[in-house]
């Protein structure tokens, strides 16, 4: 089949659903645009800042467009792409775009609050902090298989029987490195000059794309040649900064910028898919059983991940988006139209990884992240774009998708465990509780534990990534079902999508322990791998459960009071 006629199938669907069953939902939900929003009530210059509606879709999109819908929806082709497809539009527009719409909806109409203090608002206290320490713990996984992944991007050497020697990709893994450095180092320099200028308009588009460019020259000319693990430190090192520095200082401009890049990426891939219409090699449909995978029920659900549905977006619109939206007429395309995008990047994802496959059906060899690079930089050099800068391009880019993620995590992450120990009155808290929330340390604590999580490795961590992930989803559905339950608003809509998800992810991490439990009695469990994720497992499925059963007994509490009220 045509990959061009895939995509654009996909996209006349994602279009469709935003103009229809989004609009629907804002329709249903209530939109005020003259409404004061949190970011204006609270501007503070730090977390609340009143921005421009697209500068905040563009925050939402790069952050929620991780390395996600690029590896999840190859890793889990090896299914085929038919039902990857679907899952990918069906989950896109009826669970994951509602899901991050919900979340960003909830939280402006309540101060801009985090999903935590919601849970708090509409569940109660040991809700929330049952869902805080599930949300930090959640946090945990994604800077260890980000942060592993985007230090594996750049690593300029390989080890081949214990000798270090310099990669054959050693110059274009250590160009997109150095662009990613200079990267951050012009979103500085974009972000206090639009804070001091107040750039908009024409003039914020073409000093961002001045910014990029020179990022992506200097970094070009001027490579980074190191390991692995001193990628790690500088990962690290950057995430710490973006989590504790004003909104508009780094993070908010190099979201912008990287919007710049994303769009370059998406439109060689397109354009590519638009002239070489190269057939979708890989078969449609493999089985309900994969050798390597497992099976396809609940397996396929959680490595699409993110493409389709994905709890942490949730955290993003929450905890950052809703405290910078300036005015309620953009929730929806921030919300809802930036999961569609990214469900479409998935798609695209998809379809490079088909072009790539062998006329047999065979999947390309490879990461997903170098079979998408590699796929889109050939589609690219068809264009005249040298071999060199297009190869480090698209390096760039997908590691820039891991990047734009790690540090809204980073962030959330803090947040999360501040809000853990906060209490209403910090003034006259006690000592302890005052250090624990102190930024600076929370900071420190969430990225040592992250730092250690990243010992296990990306390719081991990345499922209890997709069961973690989806189960979040799940619980932030029954929050949101709570408060429109309360507020007296349409939740029909997000029933399915939740009992769906929990039965997909509790299936999942009963899977995973059972495998891992299998490899101990085996003895080929290892403590700092194996032995960290039955940890974290077990983790997940008792605060999992203990959340889903206290939400539960709210939302039948909430009920009959009201059915109570009626009767009377």
């Amino acid at each position: 089949m045509n990959s061009l006629v895939i995509v654009l199938a996909a996209a006349v669907c994602l279009i469709a659903a935003y103009a229809l069953y989004g609009r629907w939902l804002a329709r249903k939900w209530g939109i005020d645009p003259k409404a004061k929003t949190p970011a204006v009530l609270h501007n503070d210059g730090q977390d609340y800042v009143p921005t421009d509606g697209w500068t905040v879709f563009a925050h939402q999109f790069s952050s929620i467009a991780g390395a996600g819908p690029v590896t999840g929806a190859i890793q889990a082709a090896a299914f085929g792409w038919l039902p990857v497809l679907l899952w990918i539009l069906i989950g896109g527009i009826f669970f994951g775009a509602v899901t991050d719409f919900g979340a960003l909806y909830a939280s402006v109409k309540n101060d801009g609050k985090s999903m935590g203090l919601l849970i708090e608002k509409y569940i109660g206290k040991t809700g929330r902090k049952l869902f805080l320490g599930f949300c930090w713990l959640f946090c945990l996984i994604v800077i260890a298989a980000f942060a592993d992944m985007v230090a594996d991007t750049f690593n300029a050497y390989v080890v081949t029987d214990g000798v270090r020697t310099l990669s054959e990709n050693a110059t274009v893994n250590g160009a997109a490195g150095s662009i990613s450095l200079f990267f951050i180092l012009f979103a500085v320099i974009f972000g206090v000059s639009q804070h001091k200028l107040k750039l908009t308009g024409w003039k914020e588009v073409v000093f961002g794309l001045v910014c990029t460019v020179l990022a992506f020259v200097f970094g070009m000319n001027f490579p980074v040649i190191l390991g692995k693990e001193m990628w790690v430190y500088i990962a690290f090192l950057y995430i710490f900064l973006a989590a504790v520095l004003p909104m508009w200082f780094v993070m908010q401009p190099r979201d912008y910028m990287s919007t710049f890049m994303f769009i370059g990426m998406i439109a060689g891939a397109v354009l590519g898919l638009l002239f070489a219409h190269p057939s979708m090699n890989l078969p449609a449909f493999t089985g309900f059983q994969n050798e390597n995978l497992g099976t396809l029920f609940p397996i396929l659900f959680v490595t699409v991940a993110c493409g389709a549905v994905s709890g942490f977006h949730s955290l993003v619109s929450s905890g950052t988006s809703s405290k910078t939206v300036s005015n309620e007429k953009d929730m929806l395309k921030v919300g809802y139209g930036a999961m569609v995008l990214e469900s479409l990047l998935a798609v695209i994802a998809l379809c490079v990884a088909g072009a790539a496959a062998g006329a047999d059906g065979t999947a390309a060899a490879g990461t997903p992240f170098q079979i998408f690079s590699s796929g889109v930089a050939g589609f690219l050099e068809m264009f005249g774009i040298p071999v060199y800068v297009a190869q480090s391009f698209m390096t760039m880019c997908v590691s820039a998708l891991a990047f734009t993620t790690l540090d809204s995590v980073a962030r959330i992450g803090r947040m999360s465990f501040q809000e853990l120990f906060s209490v209403d009155d910090m003034e006259h808290a006690e000592g302890w509780r005052k250090v624990l929330c102190n930024k600076y340390f929370a900071t420190v604590i969430t990225l040592v534990f992250g730092y250690i999580l990243t010992q296990v490795g990306y390719s081991n961590i990345w499922p209890l990534f997709g069961s973690a992930n989806q189960l979040l989803s799940a619980l932030v559905l029954i929050t949101l079902c709570v408060f429109l339950k309360v507020t007296g608003r349409e939740l029909r809509t997000l029933v399915p999508p939740f009992v769906i998800m929990l039965v997909v992810t509790f299936t999942a991490l009963v899977q995973r322990f059972i495998s891992l439990v299998k490899a101990f009695s085996d003895g080929k469990g290892v403590f700092m791998v194996e032995g960290l994720q039955l940890i974290v497992a077990v983790l997940l499925m008792i605060l999992g459960v203990t959340i889903v059963v206290t939400s539960g007994k709210e939302l039948l509490r909430k009920r009959a009071s009201k059915s109570s009220a009626v009767s009377a």
